[in-house]
């Protein structure tokens, strides 16, 4: 029986894949990735992403760090089951494994691009007023690569269930989200 990869190794060959993936969007390339790990996989990807943005920002403490960790986690799980759910319902044929895993690829480089470029910007008297940007932007990024990953990991081909899914995914992660972060305020 083969053991599991380490964490390490883990880490160091889905770094390699999201740089791949950000190098060359497509749906082809969600496809020769999307069945490279699972769910596993993804939420380690997510947690250690977490963790280096909870580092740039540590201006809320130990306590609000750990809370990050955790709602970071829980939100990418709720909307990546969401998107997997109402995808399914529109027609989709792909597996929960491989659309956590996808929806990390991108999301945890983009996260951590955000957070740098963010920190960087505070730093910045002009920088301050460039953040928003900076977050209009990673949202952008989000949106056209979750776009892509639906495609590939549920197989949906036609825009308009490919926006019911992300659009309707949106909506209940946020209000899952609202009601994770109160439990922990």
């Amino acid at each position: 029986m083969n053991a599991a990869p380490s964490i390490t190794d883990t880490l160091s060959s889905m770094i390699s894949q999201s740089m791949q993936l950000l190098s060359k969007p497509s749906v082809q390339t969600f496809e020769q990735l999307e069945d490279k790990g699972k769910v596993r996989e993804a939420v380690i990807y997510v947690a250690a992403g977490s963790v280096i943005t909870g580092l740039l920002g540590l201006g809320a403490g130990l306590g609000g760090f750990i809370a990050g960790i955790l709602t970071t986690i829980i939100g990418f799980l709720v909307f990546t089951y969401l998107i997997f759910y109402i995808g399914k319902s529109q027609g989709g044929t792909g597996s929960f494994d491989q659309v956590a895993y996808s929806f990390s690829l991108f999301y945890v480089p983009v996260s951590v691009v955000a957070a740098v470029g963010s920190l960087i910007l505070v730093i910045t008297v002009i920088g301050v007023l460039l953040i928003p940007a900076l977050l209009l932007a990673a949202v952008a990024a989000n949106v056209y690569f979750a776009y892509l990953a639906v495609q590939s990991s549920l197989n949906l081909t036609q825009s308009g269930p490919i926006w019911t899914t992300l659009i309707v995914s949106a909506i209940g992660s946020f209000i899952a989200n609202f009601a994770i972060a109160n439990l922990f305020s």
